[in-house]
């Protein structure tokens, strides 16, 4: 089971953070959220093996312009490249920050 989400802090052109309730604090680039977009389409972009972002004709650069919550278990983003049906859940999330990291997370005491 997935720890419970206490904060989530959006700084909408660099970063995602977002604090769980056993002391583990996420970050995500924004451009890193973008390309890895769990919605239909990008996942077959990425199957096929192309770049779900950026997309050929579209901006390279990105920010998120409006998040929701999508009820307990995840975000909602909708990009400023006119993207918004990815939804992140919270324990992809959480599992992909802790496979990026080589060294074993830091928990407060």
């Amino acid at each position: 089971m997935t720890p419970a989400v206490t904060d989530v802090s959006i700084e909408r052109g660099e970063s995602v953070t977002i604090s769980f309730d056993d002391g583990i604090v996420c970050i995500f680039a924004v451009g890193d959220l973008r390309a890895a977009c769990p919605c239909a389409t990008c996942r077959g972009f990425r199957e096929r093996g192309d770049d779900a972002w950026p997309r050929p004709g579209h901006p390279t650069s990105i920010a998120i312009s409006n998040a929701e919550f999508a009820g307990a278990w995840g975000i909602s983003i909708s990009w400023s490249d006119g993207h918004d049906t990815g939804i992140y859940a919270w324990s992809s999330l959480r599992q992909w920050w802790f496979d990026s990291q080589t060294e074993p997370p830091h928990q407060p005491a």
